[in-house]
């Protein structure tokens, strides 16, 4: 099959040039069946998935109703490839209303960069950081998976406030389909600097294969259990 030639921003060594723009980096030649490959995975092994843990996903969703008031699943504005917004799916870990709480905390957020995250976050409902650890509240980005929206693997879908932040690195991310897990994921979330992360989505970016997906998607599963970095 021809292969196809993916087009591939700065390495992570990439230097500005003089004029302030960044260095192109060389284009990578990836096969034409990876692209497609990647998709029938994402929609045979999402859709799977989401039908497995449908109980799951009930019965966590049915709890949240009743120690948090308000609907248990929520959508959220999110930035996606080529820097297209759409809606995430997720399970509500706050208390119905939080995120217009949001501008009030910044000062006690403990991550670097345009993020926020808090570990003991006290907009959590009773249920909301057992959720977050095991990673059930993620659950739900499985339609988004299955609308063509996300995949199983890529970068983790920013905010737009976050984006509005970022510089060229981090920019890159947005040139390849969001996902469900990546790198970040089965290296320490949270405990990861804003940087290292950014330089771990450029690295996805610049090897990705069918056979990296599968060993990062192998990885999750003892990550998850772990719960290291979960916020």
């Amino acid at each position: 099959m021809t292969p196809r030639t993916q087009a591939a921003a700065p390495s992570l060594g990439a230097q500005p040039a003089r004029n302030g723009s960044v260095r192109a980096h060389p284009r990578r030649v990836i096969p034409a069946s990876w692209p497609v490959l990647k998709r029938v995975v994402d929609v045979s092994l999402g859709g799977a998935a989401l039908f497995v843990l449908s109980p799951v996903l009930l019965l966590a969703a049915l709890s949240v109703s009743v120690v948090s008031p308000g609907p248990p699943l929520f959508l959220q504005e999110r930035v996606g490839e080529a820097g297209r917004r759409f809606r995430l799916w997720k399970l509500r870990t706050m208390m119905n209303g939080a995120e217009s709480l949001h501008s009030a905390m910044q000062e006690l957020n403990e991550v670097e960069g345009p993020v926020f995250k808090i570990r003991n976050d006290p907009r959590l409902h009773a249920l909301g950081k057992f959720l977050r650890r095991t990673s059930i509240d993620e659950l739900p980005n499985l339609i988004n998976v299955l609308l063509g929206e996300m995949s199983l693997v890529g970068p983790r879908p920013p905010l737009p406030s976050e984006v509005a932040h970022y510089d060229e690195t981090a920019k890159r991310r947005l040139t390849v389909k969001p996902g469900v897990t990546c790198l970040w994921q089965i290296s320490g979330r949270s405990n990861v600097s804003f940087d290292e992360w950014m330089q771990l989505d450029n690295q996805y970016i610049d090897t990705w294969s069918p056979l990296g997906d599968l060993i990062i998607l192998l990885r999750t599963i003892p990550a998850v259990i772990r719960g290291e970095g979960a916020r």
